[in-house]
């Protein structure tokens, strides 16, 4: 059955919508300026470089396998390998680093590519749109997030050249001392079964702004997240003090934030590619899994580096046996004030029982999870 027809208005022409087809279809031809033409072999030798070489940068960047004879290349790729060519013959690309920078610029644009399609497509419809519809968001949007990310890399690029330049000079041969740290969200697993995906998202989002809006405020910069976890670093052991027992504290200002666990080490790093490796590293991961919730543990190295700062309080813990290392000597960092303050001894020995209870139970609890496994669930 037609739909009516209003005498009084003149007939327009029914929009018709794309399908998926033909809406990536566009979208290769807005993004990459035309529909493919070219094969491997054939964007390998008009860049001048060996098939090989071609394939391993185009794996490298994360993208899907393409046959030899496969048309899938536009001028645009060429333009690309042209340009990926030109770093390598300046200079700027080392054959030893080549594929892993690719890697690293792969894995990064193709998560904030997902992050950035999944956010459009909450504002808008592509099975609503029609082909010029279509063509005119993006002809709106692609120059905006292009100019954006471009900003962006800017300001971190003069951020990063900053931290190169303006180092205080170091006799050390390795490069300096660097503080790295985890921030790991407690009772992870246990909270997130009985959220929803929205509910998720919020609890992963707040997190997410706010431990950057501390470790920001403090000198500090996100390495990455790794689920339930972030990896800071900052160049200061006290701007690394002030990080740790700020993320544990907003907790107790904030409810909705989770409680956490940190674990902070100062020492030699080796940064590579926008990560960050090596023994120090390691600590600060070894320190988080002993840390209890809502607490921070440093190792020696930071507390000696601010065992003079009055703005915090240091106590030596008993050495632990973990992964790599059979005597780690962690030290509980808090505020001057934190153990007692003005209560009684005997209030404050109850608070500390207290938070010892609570992570008695979730480590329970957690340790029940791991032992009922999916073979006791089906």
């Amino acid at each position: 059955m037609s739909p009516k027809k209003d005498p009084g208005k003149s007939p327009e022409k029914a929009k018709e919508p794309l399908d998926p087809q033909r809406t990536v279809e566009l979208l290769e031809e807005h993004l990459l300026g035309s529909r493919p033409t070219l094969n491997g072999d054939q964007v390998a030798e008009l860049v001048g470089i060996d098939r090989d070489v071609a394939k391993q940068r185009w794996r490298s960047l994360g993208f899907t396998e393409v046959g030899d004879d496969e048309i899938a290349f536009t001028p645009a790729d060429v333009e690309a390998m042209r340009l990926t060519q030109r770093m390598h013959e300046l200079g700027l690309i080392r054959s030893d680093d080549e594929a892993a920078l690719i890697r690293t610029l792969g894995r990064s644009f193709a998560r904030l590519a997902e992050w950035q399609l999944t956010v459009l497509g909450e504002t808008i419809d592509p099975a609503e749109l029609d082909e010029a519809g279509l063509v005119a968001v993006l002809d709106t949007v692609t120059p905006l997030l292009e100019e954006i990310q471009n900003y962006v890399w800017r300001r971190h690029t003069l951020s990063a050249a900053s931290r190169l330049l303006l180092a205080p000079p170091t006799d050390d041969e390795e490069g300096g001392s660097t503080a790295i740290g985890f921030a790991d969200i407690v009772g992870y697993t246990r909270q997130t079964r009985s959220l929803s995906q929205e509910e998720l998202a919020r609890l992963v989002d707040h997190f997410e702004a706010r431990a950057l809006a501390i470790i920001t405020q403090h000198n500090g910069r996100i390495i990455k997240t790794i689920g339930d976890e972030i990896l800071f670093a900052a160049d200061s052991p006290t701007d690394a003090a002030h990080i740790s027992l700020e993320l544990v504290e907003e907790h107790l200002v904030y409810e909705d934030f989770p409680q956490l666990r940190v674990g902070t080490a100062w020492g030699p790093v080796l940064h590579r590619l926008g990560d960050v490796f090596g023994p120090t590293v390691n600590i600060a991961s070894r320190l988080t899994s002993i840390a209890r919730a809502g607490r921070a543990l440093v190792d020696k190295q930071l507390a000696d580096a601010i065992e003079d700062d009055e703005s915090f309080k240091l106590r030596r813990m008993r050495r632990a046996s973990v992964k790599g290392y059979r005597r780690l000597e962690p030290w509980a960092l808090r505020r001057p004030h934190d153990e007692g303050g003005e209560l009684p001894q005997v209030a404050a020995a109850l608070r500390e029982k207290r938070q010892d209870l609570r992570s008695a139970v979730d480590e329970i609890k957690a340790r029940a999870e791991r032992a009922v496994g999916p073979e006791a669930a089906e």
